[in-house]
């Protein structure tokens, strides 16, 4: 595998099995042996972690579970959800390479790659800090590609929604391509685009749905996202709240 970047995924280090690609990252990191861009990719990762606690299980062989490494020295720890946007959207860009401009093709807040209500993609990004800089950036990301089974009906895979096989080294190679020309973006200071571009590619953007708010089921439309990731809805005509990740879900 040989992605056409100029830092990200230069440094490749395959794995067939492993706990978590972020962690094995991170063991990189303590060891001093991990250049900018370095990514750890497996075959089956056996103990992933999602957002909110979750784990993350995917059939071995069968689907996309990296992490790549990043020294964003030039982002404050304040701003961090930048790099989320970032990635969620070079996600986002590597779906509708394969899947075209499909208005069901979004990005659930804060950064779960979804197909109409399905998802087929998730994201955690672990920083450390030194100071008021984000020191390293450990992106975790695990992609459904070709399996074709699961244990919960809200998820899918690309092969389940085009019917088609992929080579994962393939699919690989374009995805760390698109996460170095988001990056770039990032660090070339295009924060304006970048927002502009998450918003069009929001789930569910300025749309009436219900959402669990403290154990409650509510109707709301979500108008924005802050600078610091929290996720501004409007609950009512006299009620705009922002809530961090573990203080509302969608109702799927």
């Amino acid at each position: 595998m040989s992605p056409q970047t100029l830092f990200t995924g230069r440094q490749l280090i395959w794995l067939p099995e492993c706990p978590s690609t972020n962690s094995e990252a991170q063991a990189l990191l303590v060891q001093n042996r991990a250049s900018d861009g370095c990514t750890v990719i497996t075959g089956y990762q056996s103990q992933g972690r999602g957002q909110r606690g979750n784990q993350w299980h995917v059939a071995p062989g069968e689907n996309l579970t990296l992490s790549v490494i990043w020294q964003p020295t030039f982002l404050a720890a304040s701003q961090q959800f930048l790099l989320s946007q970032a990635v969620a959207l070079a996600v986002h860009d590597w779906a509708s390479t394969l899947l075209g401009p499909d208005p069901k093709l979004k990005v659930k807040w804060p950064n779960d790659l979804y197909f109409g209500n399905q998802k087929f993609g998730g994201i955690l990004i672990e920083n450390s800090l030194s100071g008021p800089k984000i020191q390293h950036s450990i992106v975790g990301i695990g992609l459904n590609i070709n399996q074709q089974q699961f244990p919960i009906a809200t998820a899918t895979s690309l092969g389940q929604l085009t019917g088609r096989a992929y080579a994962l080294d393939v699919l690989a190679a374009r995805l760390l391509e698109c996460l170095e020309r988001r990056y770039l973006q990032l660090r070339a200071g295009q924060i304006s685009t970048l927002r502009a571009d998450y918003l069009k590619a929001l789930y569910r953007y300025q749309e009436t749905h219900f959402f669990e708010v403290d154990g409650q089921r509510v109707e709301g439309q979500i108008v924005g996202v802050e600078e610091d990731g929290r996720l501004a809805v409007a609950l009512s005509a006299q009620e705009l709240r922002r809530f961090g990740m573990q203080e509302i879900r969608h109702v799927v």
